[in-house]
């Protein structure tokens, strides 16, 4: 489920631009999108679970499971091959790590690097005290705004990256946002990619469901960034799942060797439902998701050193009574907060968490699960957010009325992350003198000059009168964040994409499409 330039000016308009005051209207009011909020430098501490025994013994844990039971890598002989050139001990498809060799390998990984946008204004970093928040990713199915569940199409596919694109608090327009089923398996990696070129200038992710497909990713960014910057610089991140537990699968490998090669991000990533992929405890999972970080994360660097690579980890628990995944829990925050700590001494950028339920509809199980989830990721520090937005059913939907009340949860984590402003204006000590005791701050002049700042505005809550909600029509926030979520759609305007660029895409994907049949397995 987790899975499943050669012209940098282009697209520099940034939303807003050109439309004044109207435009500076309509954003207080919530009919459209505000200004564009930078990626999230966090001013507040991680919060962490292990001490330094407890790191060091799950630490000697994976070392154990890496020499003594091994990772498989099936069905790619050049996977094992490498890893018999670089000391591991190969038996069949299963590979056994001499202690230290993979940390050895990962010392050429960068701790920080930048995922570079079209618009150099957008690109973000990935690592440190950065968090970057993309939307959901992998959804078979959507929720519309008539209420129906059905089979996600191109059209839902495009709408979804113009969200993100319109988000003020979303930095990527993510990757697969969901699946869309109109187009042949074997060719809609194609539409997916023109999309997020075309109906968004964040940075996008490839696709990484074949080779070949993924080389198609590669060959359409740099008909967007040229050979040169791509082979240099990282302009794509790119999803790869262990297939838990301690299993590579060709077709991961075979999508990490292409990305790696061509020094683009791979997000290496345990999916782990806890019971049912790992073990039912929180250190055994641990354990297991850092073995198959360090082997997945390794072998990128076996392909090309110095190719960028996360620490990343998909954790849920299960309902032990149904088998079926559940969100929001406390184990698998644990097991987030604990792989942040891993991956900090490990030195690569981390990815866990985002906005995950498992309600049908965006409801009040769909709010707390992902309240818990969300919040939960900010404060293990997460450097890259996958699903924060638009998660619904466990993944299998991508739901838009939820997807908006999700980006308004991820602006007022932007505030938080801000931390406590202690300069002049943020003590505040002038507005003290001048109210003095018994009086209110309403109309002192601190209060005046900062009330537009000084609180995050939702423009979707409801904190009105009971009396005046009730005149309003009793509107519920899934009514409020349809109606936001279409005049956000009517409002789109593309970003400015080079003529030219546009045209050499369209011809590569005619090509590729007529170069092989439809097929739709």
């Amino acid at each position: 489920m987790d899975e499943t330039p050669a012209d940098q000016g282009a697209g520099r308009r940034t939303r807003g631009e050109g439309r004044g005051a109207a435009a500076r209207r309509a954003s207080r009011s919530g009919a459209g999108a505000g200004p564009s909020m930078p990626y999230i430098t966090r001013k507040i501490n991680t919060y962490e679970v292990l001490d330094e025994e407890g790191l060091s013994l799950i630490e000697a844990n994976a070392d154990t499971v890496l020499e003594e039971i091994g990772i498989e890598f099936r069905d790619d002989a050049e996977a094992l091959e490498l890893w018999k050139e670089a000391g591991a001990d190969v038996r069949g498809q299963r590979v056994h790590f001499p202690k230290g060799l993979c940390r050895e390998l990962l010392k050429t990984a960068p701790s920080e690097f930048t995922w570079h946008a079209r618009n150099p204004e957008r690109s973000v970093q990935i690592g440190g005290k950065a968090t970057v928040f993309a939307p959901v990713y992998g959804s078979p199915f959507v929720r519309d705004l008539d209420g129906n569940r059905r089979y996600a199409t191109l059209e839902d596919f495009r709408n979804f990256v113009k969200l993100a694109y319109m988000a003020p608090s979303i930095h990527s327009s993510g990757g697969t946002v969901c699946e869309p089923v109109d187009i042949p398996v074997n060719k809609r990696h194609l539409d997916m990619v023109y999309s997020h070129i075309k109906y968004s200038d964040k940075p996008f992710m490839g696709s990484v469901t074949a080779p070949e497909r993924a080389e198609d990713s590669v060959a359409m960014a740099k008909l967007v960034f040229g050979d040169d910057f791509v082979e240099n610089n990282c302009v794509m991140l790119n999803l790869i799942n262990a297939n838990s537990p301690m299993v590579f699968d060709e077709t991961m490998l075979g999508a990490a060797k292409v990305y790696a090669r061509h020094n683009q991000a791979s997000v290496v990533s345990p999916f782990i439902l806890s019971g049912a992929m790992s073990p039912v405890t929180v250190a055994g999972t641990l354990t297991q998701i850092l073995a198959e970080v360090l082997a997945g994360a390794s072998f990128t660097q076996l392909i090309r050193k110095g190719a960028p690579v996360l620490f990343g980890t998909f954790a849920a628990s299960i309902s032990m009574q149904s088998g079926a995944p559940t969100f929001g829990t406390p184990e698998p925050a644990l097991v987030s907060y604990g792989a942040a700590q891993l991956a900090r001494r490990m030195g690569l950028p981390f990815r866990t968490g985002g906005s995950l339920c498992a309600s049908k509809v965006p409801d009040a199980q769909a709010a707390h699960e992902s309240a818990n989830t969300l919040n939960m990721t900010l404060l293990a520090g997460a450097n890259f957010v996958l699903h924060a937005a638009g998660w619904l059913e466990g993944g299998l939907a991508a739901c838009y009325e939820k997807f908006m009340i999700d980006q308004d949860q991820l602006g007022m984590m932007q505030k938080l992350a801000q931390g406590v402003d202690l300069s002049a204006d943020g003590q505040a000590m002038d507005a003290i003198r001048e109210v003095g005791p018994g009086a209110h701050y309403l109309g002192c002049a601190h209060t005046q000059a900062n009330f537009q700042t000084a609180f995050y505005r939702s423009p979707l809550a409801d904190n009105n009168s009971f009396e005046q909600w009730e005149v309003e029509g009793r509107k519920r926030i899934e009514d409020r964040a349809n109606a936001l979520c279409r005049s956000w759609l009517d409002a789109y305007e593309a970003p400015a994409l080079d003529p030219a660029i546009d045209e050499a895409l369209l011809a590569f994907i005619a090509g590729r499409k007529d170069s092989m049949p439809d097929a739709f397995t």
